[in-house]
């Protein structure tokens, strides 16, 4: 995959956010055994993914923040879509909605984590594309 420019789709993309060009995960995201594993440092150029122990605690509370836009979202919908369904519809919609997404959840609470709060900056010269 070719190194993006743009912090947003290097982000979506999930890629390293020193170069935009090597993967941040090992596996798919719905490969439920396996989501979870990051790379320790980026194939392309070798960035390191944890700058200190435990860097990841922070996470938590991004995945935190993005259940809690979920939980915010789906209840509004509901509310206004289902005409105020009984408490057990919402608790049960949020439920499914939010364990479904938890691959994604914890994938780009990282993602976050990492490009905000690691300190790293983008650097284009570290990637030279072959022109085309």
């Amino acid at each position: 995959m070719a190194a993006v420019d743009s912090a947003l789709l290097a982000m979506v993309a999930q890629r390293c956010p020193r170069c935009h060009h090597g993967p941040l995960f090992k596996y798919s995201a719905w490969n439920l055994r396996k989501f979870d594993e990051m790379y320790e440092d980026c194939v392309a150029c070798g960035q390191y993914y944890e700058p200190e122990v435990g860097f990841y605690w922070g996470a938590m509370y991004i995945s935190y923040g993005f259940s809690t836009g979920i939980v915010f979202l789906t209840g509004i919908l509901l509310y206004y879509l289902a005409n105020d369904p009984p408490v057990w519809v919402y608790i049960t919609a949020v439920a499914v909605i939010v364990v479904a997404l938890t691959p994604l959840l914890f994938r780009y609470a990282r993602v976050v984590m990492l490009y905000f709060f690691a300190g790293i900056r983008y650097d284009s010269t570290l990637i030279s594309e072959p022109p085309s």
